[in-house]
């Protein structure tokens, strides 16, 4: 639970419900990793895909989270899908930064947590089963063209600007009312 709320916070859940929304409608139904069948694909992906393991590290006694590889955020546009999905240990699901404190893409973090665990044997194997999924078998991300991305983020953009403006809309109407009817009652 977030200790401080902000107007920010509701259109990045926006963006996240839309991005599910378009991963669900490039699946074909409905991808709620908390319940029922999409939650036993998820944990396929998990248990028989990746071994139990983390993706990136491969530690087998941490619980592992759901990794988007292509982040599913209003920068990289990843949709919620079973083919963008891996697991991943606590440690592994903070996604670092660049020097321009920019997120790294999933390849760059991974290469970023293979040389901090001096584990630069395994990088290509990795990568490899990673891509795999993501590209092969029947959880396949889709391969969005050039004018589906854009499609995608403009459109998750406005979304993010509508709301967070509804948010600030309701702030200044609420300080109008409170002037008029509450202040004024006093």
């Amino acid at each position: 639970m977030a200790i401080y709320n902000t107007v920010s916070d509701s259109s990045n859940t926006a963006v996240r419900a839309l991005l599910t929304k378009i991963g669900e409608y490039y699946w074909g139904k409905s991808f709620n990793t908390g319940s029922g069948k999409s939650k036993r694909i998820w944990e396929s992906i998990r248990d028989e895909i990746f071994n139990g393991e983390c993706a990136y590290c491969k530690d087998k006694n941490s619980k592992l989270q759901i990794e988007h590889l292509i982040m599913f955020n209003r920068t990289q546009f990843g949709l919620h899908h079973p083919g963008n999905v891996v697991p991943v240990c606590n440690d592994c699901n903070k996604r670092r930064k660049n020097k321009k404190k920019e997120y790294l893409d999933w390849e760059d973090h991974l290469l970023e947590i293979c040389l901090e665990n001096d584990t630069m044997n395994t990088f290509e194997s990795k990568r490899d089963k990673i891509l795999n999924h993501m590209n092969e078998g029947e959880f396949k991300y889709p391969n969005l063209n050039e004018t589906e991305r854009n499609a995608i983020r403009v459109i998750a953009n406005s979304l993010y600007e509508n709301i967070k403006s509804e948010g600030d809309k309701s702030l200044r109407m609420y300080m109008e009312l409170d002037k008029v009817f509450v202040k004024n009652k006093q």
